[in-house]
C-alpha cells in the first residue's frame, strides 16, 4: 500500500502487466511450457521448485488415504450388499451415512483429542516416520471410505438382481462364486470411475487436514499463499491440481479396456 506510483508502474512492465490481456496470456503459456510457473511473492523464490518440493508429502497422504478407503470401503459395501436387511447391513449403513456427514475438520480435532493427548499413542502432527501419517490418513480417509462403501453397496444390489446373475445361479454356481465371477465384474467400471472422481476430494480435503495435522504437503501450501496473497504461487498449485484431476481422468478411461473387454476406443 506504500508503494509510490514509479514503483508500482516498474513493477506492470517487469511482470508484463501493461501488456493487452491476450499478449499476457500467451507470454504466461509460453513460459509455462518451458516450466516457469511464475515467482512466488511470499518465498522470493520461483513457484515450480516450491511446488515439487511439496509435492511428494502430498502424493504419500493421498495414496495413504485412498488406500485405506478402498481396502475398508470395498469389502465393507460388499459384505453389506450380501447381507442386505441383516443387523451387519445396518451397522454399516450408518457408519457411511456418519462417514459422510461428519466434517473433516472435526475428525481430524477429534483425533488428536482421543488418540494423541489422551491415549499418547500417536504424534499430534507433523512428519517424521509411518506413525505421523496415521491419523492425517484416517481423517483424509473416512470421507472416501463411506462415499466408497455406499456406492460399492447400491452397484451390487443393482447387479445382483440382473438376469446373467439368475443364469449363473440356474447353472449351480455357489452364491460367493456368482457374485465375485460376474456381479462384481461389472461394478468395477462404475466403481473405478467413481474412485478417480474422488481425486479432486483428496486434494480439496488435503487442505484442512494439512493444515490441521501441521503436514508440509501441497494443500498446506494453497493456505499459504491464499494468507500470503500470493497469486503466482496459488494459480501454479490450480493449474497442477486440475492436470491431476484431468490425467488420473484419462488414465481411468484407458483402464476400461482392460477392465471390460466389451470396452473398444476406435
Amino acid at each position: 500500500d506504500a508503494a509510490t506510483a514509479e514503483a508500482i508502474a516498474q513493477y506492470r512492465h517487469e511482470q508484463g502487466l501493461d501488456l493487452p490481456l491476450h499478449l499476457q496470456y500467451a507470454q504466461f503459456i509460453g513460459k509455462a511450457l518451458h516450466g516457469d510457473l511464475g515467482y512466488s511473492y511470499r518465498y522470493r523464490s520461483p513457484v515450480f521448485p516450491l511446488l515439487t518440493e511439496r509435492l511428494p508429502a502430498t502424493i504419500t497422504l493421498g495414496l495413504s488415504a485412498l488406500g485405506l478407503a478402498i481396502l475398508a470401503g470395498v469389502p465393507a459395501g460388499t459384505l453389506a450388499a450380501l447381507r442386505r436387511g441383516r443387523r451387519s447391513d445396518a451397522v454399516i449403513r450408518a457408519f457411511g451415512l456418519v462417514g459422510q456427514a461428519v466434517p473433516g475438520f472435526f475428525l481430524a480435532l477429534l483425533l488428536i483429542i482421543v488418540f494423541a493427548v489422551q491415549l499418547r499413542w500417536l504424534p499430534t502432527g507433523g512428519t517424521g516416520g509411518w506413525r505421523h501419517l496415521i491419523l492425517p490418513s484416517v481423517s483424509l480417509g473416512v470421507l472416501l471410505m463411506a462415499i466408497i462403501l455406499r456406492f460399492t453397496r447400491s452397484s451390487l444390489l443393482d447387479a445382483l438382481t440382473q438376469d446373467y446373475m439368475r443364469t449363473a445361479r440356474s447353472k449351480g454356481l455357489p452364491e460367493l462364486v456368482a457374485v465375485f465371477r460376474h456381479a462384481f465384474r461389472n461394478v468395477l467400471i462404475p466403481l473405478v470411475t467413481l474412485i478417480a472422481l474422488q481425486t479432486s476430494v483428496i486434494f480439496s480435503g488435503a487442505v484442512v487436514t494439512e493444515t490441521i495435522f501441521g503436514w508440509p504437503g501441497v494443500g498446506r501450501l494453497v493456505v499459504e499463499a491464499v494468507q500470503g496473497r500470493d497469486f503466482p504461487l496459488l494459480q501454479a498449485i490450480l493449474m497442477f491440481i486440475s492436470g491431476a484431476v484431468v490425467l488420473v481422468n484419462l488414465v481411468v478411461d484407458i483402464s476400461y479396456i482392460f477392465l471390460d473387454p466389451r470396452v473398444r476406443y476406435r
